[in-house]
């Protein structure tokens, strides 16, 4: 009973996240026994001078997003003079806009497997869920549709985890291991109340042993009254409203188009969640895309927010993408347990009546959005979606210009076509 009770709670919160970097996340691992290295958080480069760990190690630049070891925010090095250096590039390297403020050291483990596994609150379902795949690290970013998914119904049990170590293929002393961790990772977000509990990867050494060798955990702000510990580890200050009902579901987070690097891209990336925005962003990399940028809308999980709160940003989203320069072609990977496929198929459709009532497509063609504001075109615009209804959504959108695909790598396939037409007619 107590268990509901506090799903109960998480979810009539206000459901604005805060997410806590990694060494934070590695302290809360070791306060309910999930095993980690040991580490060294690292506030200025002299540190390293002091460093109470054997070589080689791994410095990890310690921001809020994800993808840090795609963009270069994580090194390998072999002495003090090497882990010197690649502090200063560490240290002055902004990820996605955010730059560290602090790095943390860990001894190298070596993994013979690497796994992903997670503990969250699935808002559609009113249950926590256990989640697990055997592709972990960089890999999971581009098998997300192989991830397994346990449902707790019910009073929580070892079997829990266990069935979904079972579901992973694992079998022996290494089912108990990684079933052992996914309790102690379920029990860790009750105790606290948070949002998510997420190991990857969960490193596997050639003898067995389990390491968590990055950990993300996200904390519900509505529930930090309830534990003064984790205020201590907010990146500023938190107002706390006691005794009051939060009203934060309704203010949306902004809007930001973020660019990359790739000044020759053409492709925008709109999705729905940070961690489905990177895995899209990895798995469009590996494909041999390039895309210039990208938008995150938010997602459902995280944001309580109704049906037409997330139509509405997410019509709000495909227009500030569309006015980002040279984007011609946008990518929209979306995964929901709410949304219809009906409703996404109105909101598109809404968004191209509204810029071009004819339908016109081309985007040769353009109009004035409002007295003031600059010329909207709109680029080419393909769907890859998951979710309820997703043929009610394709059926609406007969006779537009855009498909909707429930699989990610013909969506993929389709946009890197577009590409290279675009490259041709250029």
């Amino acid at each position: 009973m107590l268990e509901f009770m506090q799903i109960e709670n998480i979810n009539s919160q206000g459901n604005t996240p805060m997410d806590l970097l990694e060494y934070q996340a590695k302290e809360l691992f070791r306060t309910i026994g999930i095993p980690v290295l040991s580490s060294q958080r690292i506030d200025r480069i002299q540190d390293l001078k002091r460093l109470a760990l054997p070589y080689p190690i791994v410095l990890k630049s310690q921001v809020h997003v994800g993808g840090r070891g795609r963009l270069g925010g994580i090194r390998f090095v072999d002495n003090t003079i090497d882990a010197i250096a690649a502090a200063q590039v560490l240290f002055n390297l902004s990820i996605l806009g955010e730059k560290p403020t602090a790095l943390l050291a860990e001894p190298k483990f070596q993994t013979a497997q690497e796994y992903y596994l997670a503990v969250t609150l699935n808002r559609s379902l009113r249950r926590l869920v256990l989640l697990g795949s055997v592709k972990g690290g960089n890999e999971v970013r581009s098998a997300i549709d192989s991830t397994h998914q346990v449902v707790v119904e019910g009073e929580f049990s070892p079997f829990y985890a266990r069935r979904l170590a079972i579901k992973m293929g694992l079998q022996g002393l290494l089912m108990t291991s990684v079933s052992s961790v996914v309790e102690k990772m379920y029990y860790l977000l009750v105790e606290k109340d948070l949002d998510l509990v997420e190991i990857n990867p969960l490193g596997v050494s050639e003898s067995g042993e389990v390491m968590a060798l990055d950990g993300k955990v996200s904390v519900n702000d509505g529930a930090i009254a309830r534990h003064p510990d984790l205020v201590a580890l907010a990146p500023q200050p938190i107002a706390v409203q006691l005794g009051t009902d939060s009203n934060s579901d309704s203010q949306s987070p902004p809007l930001s188009v973020q660019s990359t690097l790739e000044v020759q891209g053409i492709v925008g990336l709109l999705c729905n969640g940070s961690g489905l925005t990177m895995a899209t962003m990895d798995s469009f990399y590996q494909a041999g895309g390039k895309p210039i940028a990208f938008l995150n809308i938010g997602s459902e999980t995280s944001h309580n927010w109704d049906v037409q709160t997330f139509c509405d940003r997410l019509v709000q989203g495909l227009e500030r993408i569309s006015q980002t320069p040279q984007v011609e072609i946008i990518l929209l990977n979306l995964i929901s347990g709410i949304v219809t496929g009906d409703a996404i198929a109105t909101a598109l459709l809404q968004f191209l009546h509204h810029y071009h009532p004819q339908s016109a497509y081309p985007r040769s063609m353009s109009r004035e959005i409002h007295e003031n504001s600059a010329p909207l075109t709109v680029p080419q615009i393909v769907v890859r979606w998951m979710g309820p209804d997703i043929e009610g959504g394709k059926s609406k959108l007969v006779g537009s210009p855009i498909v909707i695909y429930d699989d990610f790598d013909s969506a993929i396939g389709q946009v890197l076509k577009l590409v290279n037409l675009h490259k041709t007619k250029a």
